[in-house]
């Protein structure tokens, strides 16, 4: 892997597309990203992404986006503009007008007609479970369908009264005919149409019958000249038969499928149909909930599209099983937001401080930039009041060994300002500290203390200026690095009952007009974003923790 975060990695897919075109074979490539638009794109997804655009954009070649909409019950344009927005969001823009497999429809059933005619297709009147009987297993080969020997007037026949719609769903399938004694099970006589009376997203009721995954796909990479068709390593064994039906038919290419290995990310799960599970149950408050590992979700809690970029290119494209942990993704995400995210100061939970020798006409407001690093950021006024708010968590009673924040009768410095000392703790009824009354040294405004050493520094707010907002403390969704690693028991088991924790805390009043998506550095705290559903700029305001400052989770 390159060293240089500018430079894409090497990996054996662009070795490939180098070799392609410096022999001629191709003078441009073109990949496409073909999802279905049956839930919202996760993190696995964003890896494909990464790496079907990030090619094109390196080779200077063409990336287009088609939607695999072969399955029309559990399709909707909900998940079509989803996906659309995070392709955008995540920084790529594909070629031309978005693409349907639908597109084809037409085109897809007359090479179904071709293979019949060529003797390579024929109609099934087997049950599904008859079929799965014929098939044989991994150990024995199938046998032939009684009706695998029509004569090609009877299967066109049949053929055309299935999409006239003759027949009931399930009657009939067309398989291609191909070797039921095949070591490989996909190629024993897959299906390849079956009829479907269901309500289209794009076609409607025009069709009654739609043609499998495996048979449109590969005609649909021909038909838009894909030369280079990527896909996850389940798709292996699925090659020799992408293969066989371009072989079989006159498409305008033969394009090569190539497999990569799929991303499994710990702490969460990438499957659409469990992810839909955790939505459905209330687990979550939907597909962008910030716990999600979909790329909404991803998002809406305040990761970067430059961060999760950065994580496909530090992980790499290979063969062999791409598991990884989720503190690198976190990382990225962390030191992204590192140069990006101005830093400001919030109170998650209070403590009320009481200035007892404020003087207001001598206690000073001091300027503070909002970033060190980038003073292009700006600045702003950090108010300072006879009321303070602080973190509980600065204050102990009984400090631990090496304690350097605010302990009675110890001093602490107040970030941007005066150098203060506790001097008394005032506790309620049950002995709970609700308020500490504290001195400042009117000589330590940004300067040292006179023959003293201060080491603790703590944030805090004036009571008087500070605005009221929700905090929503966001961790990882499970608890466990593989939630679904024992299939004989529900991965719900291991949802982490601390992945959100909501507060009432306080920020610096130079967020109050913070759009939504606004990111920040609350010192001390972590990376937080301003939520993009339900933060109102001036009004009530909602930050997301994005990532704390450092990896707390035990490393395994």
């Amino acid at each position: 892997m390159s060293s240089n975060p500018s430079l894409p990695a090497s990996n054996f897919i662009r070795s490939l597309i180098e070799a392609d075109l410096a022999s001629g074979k191709h003078k441009s490539i073109v990949t496409r990203f073909p999802p279905e638009p049956n839930g919202y794109l996760h993190v696995g997804h964003a890896k494909s992404i990464c790496l079907n655009f990030g090619l094109a954009q390196d080779f200077n070649g063409k990336c287009n986006l088609r939607f695999d909409d072969t399955n029309p019950e559990k399709e909707s344009e909900e998940y079509a503009r989803s996906i659309q927005d995070d392709v955008q969001w995540l920084g790529f823009k594909w070629d031309g007008e978005v693409r349907w497999a639908s597109d084809y429809f037409e085109q897809l059933y007359q090479y179904a007609v071709e293979l019949i005619k060529l003797g390579k297709a024929y109609v099934e009147d087997l049950s599904a479970e008859e079929m799965r009987e014929y098939r044989g297993t991994l150990t024995q080969p199938g046998k032939n369908s009684p009706f695998r020997e029509r004569t090609v007037a009877e299967n066109l026949d049949l053929f055309a009264r299935m999409r006239a719609g003759e027949f009931a769903d399930g009657a009939k399938v067309l398989r291609a005919k191909i070797d039921m004694a095949s070591g490989n099970i996909n190629l024993r006589d897959p299906a390849i149409y079956r009829i479907r009376r269901a309500h289209h997203i794009r076609t409607g009721d025009q069709w009654c019958i739609y043609p499998m995954y495996d048979y449109t796909h590969c005609i649909s990479d021909a038909l838009e000249g894909i030369t280079h068709s990527l896909c996850t390593l389940e798709f292996e064994d699925h090659r020799p038969l992408y293969d066989w039906v371009l072989d079989q038919l006159p498409v305008p290419c033969h394009p090569q499928q190539t497999e990569f290995s799929r991303l499994e990310l710990h702490y969460t799960i990438t499957s659409k149909r469990k992810l839909l599970q955790l939505v459905n149950e209330k687990h979550v408050s939907g597909w962008d909930d910030p716990r999600m590992p979909t790329i909404s979700g991803m998002r809406r809690r305040g990761y970067t599209p430059e961060g999760i970029r950065e994580f496909a290119r530090r992980i790499g494209i290979s063969k062999s099983a791409n598991t990884v942990d989720m503190a690198v993704m976190e990382g990225a995400i962390r030191e992204d937001l590192e140069g990006r995210a101005a830093r400001v100061m919030a109170v998650v939970h209070p403590i009320r401080v009481t200035i007892t020798n404020f003087d207001e006409a001598n206690a000073q407001s001091r300027e503070a930039g909002f970033h060190p690093n980038h003073p292009e950021f700006g600045s702003r006024m950090v108010p300072f009041a006879k009321e303070l708010w602080i973190e509980a968590d600065d204050f102990a009673e009984q400090p631990p060994e090496g304690w350097q924040r605010l302990t009675v009768g110890g001093e602490v410095r107040l970030r941007y300002s005066y150098v203060m000392c506790c001097d008394e703790v005032i506790k309620d009824a049950s002995g709970k500290v609700i308020e500490l009354r504290c001195s400042i040294d009117p000589e330590t405004l940004g300067k040292n203390p006179a023959g003293r050493k201060v080491k603790g520094v703590i944030h805090w707010l004036s009571v008087e200026h500070a605005i009221a907002a929700e905090i929503r403390l966001y961790d990882r969704l499970f608890s466990v690095a593989e939630p679904d690693a024992d299939k004989d028991v529900d991965f719900c088991q291991y949802l982490n009952p601390h992945s959100l924790s909501v507060v009432q805390g306080w920020v610096e009043p130079a967020v109050r007009a913070a759009a939504p998506e606004t990111r920040y550095q609350f010192e001390r705290l972590g990376y937080f974003c301003a939520d993009r559903r339900e933060h109102q700029a001036g009004g009530k305001l909602v930050f997301n923790r994005t990532v704390t400052l450092k990896d707390s989770w035990t490393k395994e």
